[in-house]
């Protein structure tokens, strides 16, 4: 997943929730139509594209929501990204944080550019 940026699309689609949210939406929003019934709302391809890329670009930047499979505390993410530029604990959020709540996702991306600037 690491290895490119088209592994770490197909690794985020393929571990969404089936066809329960944001799953759902995500892949309506990648086919430009409704899949399994679900619609894509007001997600489109390019906001999916935009979120895989700041996945991609963001490595150094990590938000640790309470609704995650697994939250790293801060010294094991240090470890892991010796470049590490900003770590939170943010207060709402699931494994798919950026969809589930993108305005504090938002504001998360700009904490963590906010120190290179």
């Amino acid at each position: 997943m690491a290895d490119s940026p088209v592994g770490l699309a197909a690794w985020l689609l393929d571990h969404g929730d089936g066809y329960g949210q944001p799953a759902a939406a995500i892949l309506s929003a990648v086919h430009g139509r409704a899949i399994g019934g679900h619609s894509a709302g007001d997600l489109t391809r390019d906001d999916v594209l935009d979120d895989f890329t700041l996945y991609w670009l963001t490595h150094p930047a990590v938000s640790v929501s309470p609704g995650e499979n697994y939250q790293a505390p801060r010294s094991w993410t240090q470890r892991a990204y010796p470049k590490l530029i900003h770590f939170n604990e943010i207060p709402k959020g699931g494994h798919f944080a950026a969809w589930e709540q993108p305005e504090l996702f938002s504001e998360e991306v700009r904490a963590g550019f906010r120190s290179l600037r």
